[in-house]
């Protein structure tokens, strides 16, 4: 049976490893963080998309078990007039809603469908080196152990070790925005469940969602320089700093934030370049640290779990790990890309969000190609699919 070790236990690594595990390897997760990671990161939007991934991976039932579904997209101009309100992604199916959720909820229920299926996953084991020998790979961590296997999958995410080490002067680049999150009560002006908000406002792009407790979950993206390493991520000042920039139009957005009930979250927006190398000999990159994008789309996480789907069919239908990974990318690569490019464009040309101009619907929606390359019971072709 082929090993497979893949480095990171977060939402792209725990998903390829349920694929992997349903198309029948023997597959082990090594994750640098000492536990389940629950506290880490902030909020994030699952698209149709990635819950028709889950659908795949037979995970549905674990990740609808945290969170709320949206089911409507609102679109507010700098004056708090409704451009918009139309529904959103494939609502008809309460499996493939829209599914808002605190990143750490998300890693935490896979981790665990992980371990109910049996999958090995060793938590605090930092890897430090991969060699790719003749008969397999060896992966090494900092407490000096080791691990051999017949291939490795790098899912660790934006500032990946496995693709430093495949590819040491390949990095992220500041996307142009520092993305602000936070929590709120029952803030005035917010909406009901299902609705998620967003608000072309005339210093930020912002946005919030009511969840079924009745807590507001929001975030704004503001076209700034990028926040320095020395600068922690969580501070109260954060949202003094935001709220004269809110304070500018006639929204909710400023109410909502000026309610927070904790510090607010800042992290800047990365992007990978296009044309990043994928793969290597036994190695093969998926998620973030293959092609990390903006946020401003909202794909991340569910670009993550398309890419777990469709390299576990890759491996199970093609006769060679080379052909197999050659074959992922191709199907992979004109999407992400595509993502990476929208998202970026969206970051970088809304330093005046509330300039007219053409409402754009939700990207990156399933259509016929996207749902025949994820069904599992289709083979995956090894030829290219059709351009986005």
């Amino acid at each position: 049976m082929t090993r497979v070790l893949v480095i990171g236990g977060g939402i792209a690594g725990t998903a390829v490893a349920l694929g992997l595990r349903k198309a029948g390897f023997d597959v082990a997760v090594y994750e640098a963080h000492p536990d389940t990671a629950e506290d880490i990161g902030a909020f994030l939007t699952l698209a149709s998309n990635g819950m028709r991934a889950l659908a795949q991976l037979d995970a549905t039932d674990a990740v609808t078990a945290v969170g709320f579904p949206l089911t409507s997209l609102r679109l507010l101009d700098h004056e708090g007039t409704e451009l918009t309100h139309t529904p959103l992604g494939e609502m008809a199916d309460p499996a493939l809603r829209y599914r808002c959720l605190r990143r750490g909820e998300l890693n935490a229920a896979l981790q665990g469908e992980a371990d109910r299926r049996g999958i090995r996953l060793r938590h605090g084991a930092r890897l430090v080196a991969v060699t790719d020998g003749p008969h397999g790979v060896t992966a090494r961590f900092a407490d000096g152990s080791a691990a051999h296997a017949d291939l490795v999958v790098g899912a660790d995410g934006l500032n990946s070790t496995v693709r430093r080490l495949l590819t040491p002067g390949v990095r992220p680049s500041y996307a142009g925005q520092r993305v602000f999150y936070g929590y709120s009560g029952t803030a005035p002006g917010a909406d009901g469940t299902g609705v998620i908000t967003m608000v072309r406002g005339s210093e930020t792009a912002f946005g919030y969602a009511v969840s079924t407790a009745g807590q507001t979950y929001w975030f704004a993206r503001v076209t700034m320089e990028p926040l320095p390493a020395s600068r922690s991520a969580h501070r109260a000042p954060w949202r003094e700093e935001l709220l004269p920039l809110l304070r500018k139009d006639s929204t909710p957005a400023a109410d909502i934030v000026a309610a927070s009930e904790s510090p607010v979250m800042v992290t800047n927006a990365w992007e990978m370049p296009l044309g990043a190398v994928w793969q290597q000999g036994r190695v093969v990159l998926i998620g973030d640290a293959a092609h990390a994008a903006s946020p401003a789309t909202g794909q991340g996480a569910s670009m993550a779990l398309e890419d777990a789907v469709v390299l576990a069919k890759a491996l199970r239908d093609l006769p060679d790990p080379t052909a197999a990974f050659t074959a992922y990318e191709r199907h992979r690569r004109p999407r992400t890309e595509h993502n990476i490019t929208v998202s970026g464009g969206i970051s970088r040309g809304s330093r005046n969000p509330s300039r007219p101009g053409r409402v754009v619907a939700r990207p990156m929606e399933p259509d016929a190609a996207l749902i025949r390359q994820l069904a599992w019971d289709s083979p995956l072709s090894a030829a290219p699919p059709e351009e986005p």
